[in-house]
């Protein structure tokens, strides 16, 4: 049954490929030296010497294969509507999937050293600078904190800023304890109070749950489960994770949005249902990407995701793609 199944799939995507064969795309786990971030690949089809770059960072707790459905997504769409050729790059930031069992990834975890892993992962494997990054909740941190340190030469003189960034639903500013409801703060507590190793996935969903945490989040913190031996571990570096949220709490880049290097543009997507979010937050942001409208000058822009919370690659994926995908920097123009 299972290889009909697997042999039905094939035939309907070799058939799809072979109608339209711009909508192919690769995804494949590539080896990395040691020191260096792990990392996927998605590539859009076309020739690889004129390929542009984008860096696709995830947030807390997750890794770079939450975001294979939509760079798959992502890539596709930009092979239908321009002439550009993209490699999407799946990183697993420090202390997270496969980055955790690196060696060298030294502390302090937080955002400098985060977007120094992303640097020292590009000089390694002899890329071109990304042209784009997209981050996701603390990736999307991530990735300001690489576009200041590039433009400040941190990385080198032959490092360049990204001529754009993709900030989804993460906020510029310092969060503070009393604007947000703690519910990342309940999980990283409770997580650090667990037994280790944890005696199973369904007894760690059923004690979250017995917590008073949705099944939803329960079973997502599930997944982040590794066997070993008999019983299971955390595919993350806990306390690292902790570091790293601490350090996204504490750091701000309004001063980055307020002088953002020119032939830049920096767009944030606010997922309509979030709580992540204030007034004072959306009205300071909003102000900026009125000021900001040229990126000759350092653009700054704003796009509101209907229909979604947080999680916005699965809560409204078509949706984040009709936002990004006609939006994308193109390098040809």
């Amino acid at each position: 049954m299972a290889r009909t199944l697997k042999n039905r799939f094939e035939s309907r995507f070799l058939i799809r490929f072979l109608q339209s064969p711009s909508l192919f795309v690769s995804c494949f786990t590539t080896s990395r030296s040691l020191q260096t971030l792990a990392y996927e690949e998605v590539r859009s089809s076309g020739d690889r010497k004129s390929e542009s770059t984008a860096l696709i960072l995830h947030g807390l707790l997750g890794s770079g294969r939450n975001w294979r459905s939509f760079s798959r997504s992502l890539a596709s769409s930009l092979s239908v509507s321009s002439a550009s050729h993209w490699k999407m790059i799946l990183v697993d930031l420090r202390n997270h999937g496969r980055s955790a069992e690196v060696e060298g990834l030294n502390p302090p975890h937080d955002l400098v050293n985060s977007a120094k892993d992303l640097a020292d992962l590009v000089k390694a494997s002899g890329w071109k600078w990304p042209d784009v990054v997209i981050g996701h909740s603390l990736g999307g941190k991530v990735a300001l904190q690489f576009m200041e340190s590039c433009a400040r030469g941190d990385f080198g003189d032959t490092a360049s800023p990204p001529k754009q960034l993709w900030v989804l639903d993460s906020v510029p500013g310092e969060v503070k304890a009393e604007k947000s409801d703690g519910e990342v703060e309940k999980v990283l507590k409770t997580l650090q109070s667990l037994p280790s190793p944890i005696p199973s996935r369904k007894w760690l969903v059923d004690h979250m749950v017995e917590l008073g945490f949705s099944r939803s989040l329960s079973e997502w913190i599930g997944s982040n489960l590794k066997r070993s031996g008999d019983s299971e571990i955390w595919a993350f570096n806990l306390d690292g994770a902790v570091q790293m949220f601490n350090s996204y709490r504490e750091t701000s880049y309004w001063s980055l949005l307020e002088n953002p290097s020119k032939e830049t543009e920096i767009n944030f997507v606010i997922a309509e249902k979030s709580d992540r979010w204030d007034n004072d937050t959306t009205k300071r942001l909003e102000k900026i990407a009125n000021q900001r409208q040229h990126v000759s000058e350092g653009k700054v822009a704003t796009h509101l995701l209907r229909n979604s919370g947080h999680w916005v690659h699965t809560d409204n994926p078509k949706g984040l793609l009709e936002i990004v995908s006609p939006n994308f920097f193109s390098p040809h123009e």
